[in-house]
């Protein structure tokens, strides 16, 4: 490799780094240069990598060519920093230069006067456009969609479809089909092209159509759309109302992107963090997020030590049960976390239902008591190598066996009931289970104990 060829990563880390360079020294006709060839994608990785004052100073270097783009793909907490530091007549020009889908997406983070101002400015049909999408509820396909989409009526020749498609300088990204509507615009179905090149000219679309193309309601949900994505292998798919009248499409890079929100959302939202949030946010703000997570633990944490201080008599009498008390914590932990993420999964697939949720507690149960009688067995010999005491194995075999089966128990109950409460299991349900195994795990452990022990 030469040193003028670098990976992608690399040239990232490069570009970051003449950046900081190019601020510290203050040289901002340099630093405008650079900016002018760095795509926007990238320029928005960069804003969310650097403190809030440095980041203020290379927006304002930012070319107003690439503003309207850049925002759209920053990240909400990032660019609401950005919007409050500029001028109205700034962010009214960037929203007339964004496309009508960026601009949907962040419409309603703009302050109200500024939101009055850029619709006196917008074309009627983008206006329209706007409208539309801002009608159905955040988290829905109506708000994902987008307006590029090729629509042919369904009682025209392919060659009619041809003439049409040779009057467009280009075809939308992602433009795998054409979409079939009737007069009235009803969708009928889906034109793939490969069909429009491969079939007689004199064919009429509706002989050749796929009319086997389920369409997405504008009220369904993201999560059912990245399903109907997975499900059918869809390059795009048409949107429609309740009407079934056609009003635009998804593709399969919006689908990418809500999978790219809840990977983030579940992995950041088991320690209590926000997806959006700014790396670099004021300490003070940063603080209050972490706080409430913090002391939702602490009191998880303060039930389970409430537990073990029932049998403190039992405890200063017996030392060794203190050492093997976090074997049968950490065995029904991990055992339970298995059940949790494959029960979770099960839901997020919708592969859990009323007709088959009984089958999978008695399955996962049934592996909670196997697995309890296998590592007590083993446990139980371990522990009587180590202490030479007959009762202690006994105990913490039993122990094993129960808190196995109370986390395979709780595996399945808790994401179930979770979701009954519309909470999202994968969120919260981490955090209960742990709870659950801790306390059924030293209360089975040290109660037993005292029980035969003492």
């Amino acid at each position: 490799m030469t040193e003028l060829e670098h990976t992608p990563a690399e040239t990232a880390k490069i570009s970051l780094d003449q950046v900081f360079t190019l601020l510290d020294q203050q040289d901002s006709d340099q630093l405008r240069i650079l900016l002018e060839a760095v795509h926007p994608g990238q320029l928005a990785d960069i804003l969310e990598a650097m403190p809030p004052k440095k980041r203020v100073q290379l927006w304002l270097l930012v070319p107003e060519s690439q503003e309207a783009e850049t925002l759209s793909l920053l990240r909400d907490e990032v660019r609401n920093s950005l919007i409050i530091n500029m001028e109205p007549e700034e962010l009214v020009a960037a929203a007339e230069h964004m496309d009508a889908n960026d601009l949907a997406y962040i419409f309603e983070e703009f302050p109200e006067h500024i939101r009055q101002s850029i619709e006196e400015k917008l074309p009627d049909e983008i206006l329209e456009w706007l409208e539309t999408n801002l009608s159905f509820e955040e988290g829905t396909a109506g708000r994902l969609m987008s307006q590029d989409v090729i629509t042919v009526r369904n009682d025209v020749t392919l060659e009619v479809v041809l003439r049409y498609l040779q009057l467009h300088d280009e075809l939308p990204d992602y433009t795998d089909g054409l979409m079939v509507i009737d007069r009235a615009g009803f969708y009928q179905g889906k034109l793939l092209l490969n069909k429009v090149l491969t079939h007689d000219k004199e064919m009429l679309v509706k002989d050749v159509m796929d009319t086997q193309q389920q369409a997405i309601l504008a009220t369904d949900d993201e999560h059912a759309v990245t399903l109907f994505f997975e499900q059918f292998h869809l390059v795009s798919a048409p949107v429609v109302d309740e009407k079934n009248r056609l009003i635009g499409r998804i593709t399969m890079d919006d689908a990418m992107e809500i999978l790219r929100a809840e990977a983030d959302r579940t992995l950041l939202g088991r320690d209590g963090l926000d997806e959006e949030e700014d790396l670099f946010a004021p300490v003070i703000s940063s603080t209050k997020r972490r706080t409430v997570w913090l002391g939702i633990n602490l009191i998880t944490a303060f039930l389970a030590a409430w537990v073990i201080g029932m049998y403190t008599d039992t405890l200063d009498k017996i030392v060794a049960l203190a050492v093997l008390m976090p074997i049968v914590a950490s065995m029904g932990g991990i055992a339970g976390s298995q059940t949790l993420t494959l029960t979770i999964r099960g839901l997020a697939l919708d592969q859990i239902t009323s007709g088959n949720r009984f089958w999978l507690s008695r399955k996962e149960i049934l592996i909670g008591v196997l697995n309890g009688l296998l590592w007590a067995v083993v446990i139980a010999l371990l522990a009587w190598l180590w202490f030479q005491h007959v009762g202690i194995s006994l105990v913490i075999a039993a122990a094993i066996v129960i808190n196995l089966i109370a986390a395979a128990a709780s595996g399945i109950a808790i994401p179930l009931i979770l979701q009954r409460m519309n909470i999202d299991p994968a969120l919260s349900g981490a955090v209960i289970l742990t709870t659950v195994t801790d306390v059924v795990g030293f209360m089975s452990f040290l109660g037993l104990a005292t029980y035969f022990l003492l």
